[in-house]
């Protein structure tokens, strides 16, 4: 038996597991352990304690005093039907490098950058001693064969070539110099992808493995040896970029570094190295840099999160999808007064179209998939939480508690549901255990890729909430099928931030609350009184992720939890990433973004991170 996945695949149908000293817990949802199962487990009731103990299963729960799988579950919308999407998040490095594999691309020949050769040999070790598990290329491989068919010359070739397995987390390469004789292939395999997309496909959109078998007999490109690019991640080792990490250089002119780097060696994630500095560049286009001598601090709290939490999307089956109107809507309408705010604070840099600088139209396809559809990148969100809606009393007595029935997924001893079906949780706060009713959650966001400082009121507002499960309200006459009008990639993020903000600090949102997210600091020094602060040494795990989402309800939770005054103000810090700020009035946030700005306490990139991990 697999131990690892035998958990895995249970946990995600809501059995929690923990060991007590030798003995093995279990809570189950009503009807999920068959009597064979409860055989295996009492079987291997050993292996288990030992497989939760050294993957910190154990100590699942968190300072809330709820465990990871039950907030994961909270923030994600969690119901019977999606059962077998949802996983318990992870949000500690030493966890996720336990179950991360990775492997080296063969040199090409001739390669004899020393500075790379010897980052690229160190990296692979540091990744070792953090227990990643690093295989050969043989080991990570396997061979591939494929025939490509010429229409109307019925002409064929067959293609044997060795792809990496999709159980691989990440390919590591270096930066391939550019040659004629390459770039000639290239040419014509994008011709001949052209014309066979349009006239045998009939631009029908096609898998990426597909695409990547139509033009990847001519490419050196990592992503044509892929077994599943969605699975995968590149990762490219390359000089570092003197530009994209001078402080004196704007973060608008450093996007199109990052954009056009990225882009160009088709890769999720640029390690710029030198002799004294690394740099770490993905699509959140962090400007982060590390000393040469923090390796381990780099390889363990920035690099290993991003292998194990790929920027993904939430798809569209994700939600429960409706229509509203924004004009019956005030929060629209204060969203929208937002967006036109900041624009003045220059916060919230113009994104760009992907087919803009995407030229090759295959590349344009192969991202399209990966992206869901969407057709432009912005930096930040805007959005406008609602009060939270409940019904019946907020809190109960631990005595009501004891009465309330068990939730279907949930653990019995963290979630419950009253006759009326509304569910409480017990969680701690300042040492004490509470029983809160968690309310349903609505709040207005930009969509995807929208001018986050000129928000269209009819095209540009959706409507998210979060109750049984995630529902999205697309503005009544706009037709997803025809229009881009995506959910924002920070979707996570959002929602659990205005949960925990109920439950936690609900003076903040209770007349609803304003929320913003830049790619930049604040100074230390910009934070007046019940004016607070956290996540600074939370592993940097992309935006829009899983655990991202669960670090920020965290941070909502933390500041709370040892403060006493009311919270006027939250902001929440995603290293590597930026910034989500919170407030209970919109007037108060613009003031204190003008004088941040105006004192150069707020800006865009990573310059004021330091201070915030001053003591």
């Amino acid at each position: 038996m697999n131990v690892s996945d035998f958990v895995n695949k249970l946990t995600q149908q809501g059995v929690h597991f923990w060991a007590d000293n030798d003995k093995l817990k279990i809570n189950s949802p009503k009807g999920v352990l068959t009597p064979q199962l409860q055989i295996d487990i009492a079987a291997y009731k050993t292996e288990i304690i030992s497989f939760l103990r050294n993957y910190n299963y154990s100590s699942d729960f968190t300072s809330t005093g709820l465990s990871l799988q039950t907030i994961g579950r909270l923030i994600g919308g969690y119901y019977e039907c999606l059962a077998m999407q949802f996983k318990s998040p992870v949000i500690d490095s030493k966890v996720m490098a336990k179950q991360l594999k990775v492997t080296f691309r063969p040199l090409p020949k001739g390669f004899n950058n020393a500075t790379v050769l010897e980052f690229r040999k160190e990296l692979e070790l540091k990744l070792q001693n953090q227990g990643v598990k690093v295989l050969t290329w043989e080991e990570a491989t396997r061979e591939f064969s494929y025939e490509i068919k010429f229409p109307l010359v019925k002409w064929k070739k067959k293609m044997i070539i060795r792809i990496v397995k999709a159980d691989v987390n990440a390919v590591i390469d270096v930066e391939r110099q550019f040659s004629f004789v390459g770039g000639l292939k290239s040419y014509l395999a994008e011709r001949f992808y052209q014309f066979y997309s349009r006239f045998i496909l009939k631009n029908q959109k096609i898998s990426v493995a597909k695409i990547t078998q139509l033009i990847g007999w001519a490419e050196d490109n990592i992503i044509q040896r892929l077994e599943d690019p969605t699975s995968t991640q590149v990762i490219l080792i390359k000089e570092i970029d003197k530009n994209f990490v001078d402080s004196q250089i704007s973060y608008q002119q450093k996007i199109a570094i990052g954009v056009n780097t990225i882009i160009k060696n088709f890769a999720e994630i640029v390690i710029g190295v030198s002799d004294n500095k690394i740099s770490i560049l993905n699509m959140n286009l962090s400007d982060s840099i590390f000393p040469r001598e923090n390796f381990d601090n780099f390889v363990f709290k920035s690099l290993i999160p991003k292998i194990y939490v790929p920027i993904a999307p939430l798809p569209m089956s994700q939600f429960e999808v409706s229509k509203y109107n924004p004009h019956q809507s005030i929060y629209a309408t204060k969203l929208v007064k937002l967006s036109k705010e900041l624009a003045t604070t220059g916060l919230f840099p113009s994104g760009f179209k992907l087919g803009e600088v995407i030229k090759r139209k295959s590349h344009r396809d192969i991202v399209d998939s990966i992206v869901n559809g969407r057709t432009g990148v912005s930096y930040g969100f805007v959005a406008y939480a609602e009060p939270p809606q409940y019904i019946g009393a907020t809190e109960i007595s631990e005595q009501e508690w004891q009465s309330l029935l068990a939730v279907e997924g949930f653990s019995n001893n963290e979630v419950r549901v009253n006759n009326i079906g509304r569910r409480y949780i017990k969680t701690r706060i300042k040492n004490k255990y509470v029983y809160k009713q968690i309310p349903d959650i609505w709040l207005v966001s930009s969509r995807s890729g929208a001018n986050k400082t000129d928000l269209n009121l009819e095209c540009d507002v959706l409507r998210m909430g979060l109750k049984n499960q995630l529902c999205l309200q697309i503005p009544e006459g706009i037709d997803p099928q025809e229009v881009d009008i995506k959910p924002s990639y920070d979707t996570y993020v959002l929602v659990a931030i205005a949960l925990a903000t109920a439950l936690y600090a609900p003076e903040l949102i209770q007349e609803g609350a304003p929320m913003i997210h830049f790619h930049g600091y604040p100074a230390k020094e910009w934070l007046k009184s019940n004016e607070y602060y956290a996540g600074v040494e939370n592993p940097s795990v992309p935006c829009g992720t899983y655990e991202s989402g669960v670090f920020n309800f965290l941070s909502i939770h933390d500041i709370a939890d040892k403060v006493d005054n009311n919270i006027v103000l939250a902001s929440l810090i995603e290293p590597d990433h930026g910034t989500n700020i919170i407030t209970s009035n919109l007037d108060y946030l613009l003031a204190r973004l003008a004088t941040g700005i105006k004192h150069e306490q707020i800006e865009l990139g990573g310059k004021h991170f330091a201070s915030l991990t001053e003591k």
